[in-house]
């Protein structure tokens, strides 16, 4: 398990709170918003073996490759996806997602780990006072999950779920959703995120978007394109959360 994260806040009079500067004009960004699966944790391939391994139940024989026909989606539009394909007679989609997401849980509690550079980001915004949130396709339960393993938890104001909306990324309502929780119109929050329709999401949200691509399990010819696909619509793409630094923020946060 990773160790707890901890960073002290500063001072309500401290010049860095809220990502201000001495002298300096006010920041267009006063929130963040991270996606989950694949930025925070290397979690993608414990979804694909939960997926493999459940959906084998009902007859359905996938792989790696194709379960990324579905990355980034509501588990709830995994399932309604290989349903319409190939229909199974029992049990219900509603207990084959609930499979599925025990299944993850397990794996996460077992052998789930931080993403390179999740400490220095998490760090780096809660030192500047700025409140964070999550915007994950994932389950509340799995988004817990996921911060209890990791010890980032009581740096997130806020966690908004794929279950709390009726459309899934790349729609908006995810991120928006996180924008409401956390009180702070959702052009004025800075996204981060993995895959192109997470980054679709946030940008349809209004947000200025930082992409990382998670590079696990995908080839390197396949990754070159879905780097192209992400410059396409981010406002920034890095290979790592280390990568993240006081210019990157400097070029995103200020007035426009």
């Amino acid at each position: 398990m990773v160790r707890p994260l901890t960073v002290t806040a500063p001072a309500a009079n401290d010049p860095a709170r809220a990502g201000a500067c001495p002298g300096s004009v006010r920041r267009v960004i006063e929130a963040v918003v991270f996606d989950m699966d694949g930025l925070l944790m290397d979690s993608e391939p414990l979804w694909q073996e939960a997926e493999i391994e459940v959906f084998a139940r009902v007859g359905i024989a996938l792989d790696r490759e194709l379960c990324l026909r579905t990355r980034g989606r509501k588990i709830d539009e995994v399932v309604d996806y290989w349903y319409a394909r190939q229909p199974w007679p029992a049990p219900s989609r509603g207990a084959l997602r609930d499979a599925i997401v025990e299944r993850v849980g397990e794996l996460v509690r077992a052998r789930g780990r931080a993403k390179p550079g999740v400490e220095h980001a998490v760090g780096f915004f809660a030192e500047r006072g700025l409140p964070l949130a999550i915007a994950s396709s994932s389950p509340h339960l799995l988004i817990e999950a996921v911060l209890a393993q990791l010890g980032i938890g009581a740096h997130f104001r806020a966690r908004h779920s794929g279950e709390d909306e009726a459309r899934g990324k790349p729609d908006p309502a995810i991120f928006l959703g996180a924008a409401r929780k956390l009180g702070i119109p959702a052009p004025r929050c800075l996204a981060f995120e993995d895959s192109p329709s997470g980054v679709a999401s946030a940008k349809a949200a209004g947000m200025r978007c930082v992409a990382v691509p998670d590079s696990a399990g995908v080839a390197p010819e396949a990754l070159l394109e879905e780097r192209s696909r992400l410059a396409a619509r981010a406002d920034l793409v890095i290979d790592s959360l280390l990568e993240f630094d006081e210019a990157h923020w400097e070029a995103l946060a200020g007035s426009p």
